[in-house]
């Protein structure tokens, strides 16, 4: 049984974001979707499921996949707004998984991020893996949709 952090899909069929995972502690990397993927965080934690789990892709299919990972107590948390994204409620009732998300309050952890890059305990560079000028912002958005690159950075 894995005690470690699992990364699960959303971009972990594009090796970048598999390295970026690795780097950041992920002990497996689950690349199935849907079923599969439950099933594999199931044999990953001897049949238990995940004590908690992330959830940022924001479809119906991350979000169940991501319920179902979750062991009963467990948890899913999850940011930014979901894409048409439908809860049954038995099925949650029934898998006594707590569901706690929201938006991501980025505002109350900037000052503290800041300071910690300035001081070098964090080196926010690990995610950018393209630089473009600001004007370019849509390119940006194509590029990480279309996993050219994990996060662009934006130039003024």
């Amino acid at each position: 049984m894995r005690l470690g952090p699992v990364a699960l899909p959303g971009g972990s069929r594009h090796e970048p974001r598999q390295k970026l995972a690795a780097g950041f502690g992920a002990t497996d990397i689950v690349t199935a979707r849907g079923d599969e993927g439950v099933a594999a965080v199931k044999e990953l934690t001897g049949g238990l499921g995940a004590h908690s789990v992330i959830e940022a892709v924001g479809t119906q299919e991350s979000m169940m996949q991501a319920i179902r990972s979750a062991r009963p107590g467990g948890s899913v948390g999850y940011v930014g707004v979901g894409h048409e994204v439908s809860l049954p409620g038995e099925e949650l009732f029934f898998s006594h998984v707590r569901l706690l998300g929201g938006p991501a309050p980025v505002r109350r952890f900037l000052p503290d991020l800041a300071d910690r890059i300035q001081r070098g305990t964090i080196d926010p560079g690990k995610v950018f893996d393209l630089e473009l000028p600001l004007d370019q912002v849509a390119e940006g958005y194509r590029a990480m949709d279309e996993r050219r690159a994990v996060k662009a950075l934006l130039h003024p």
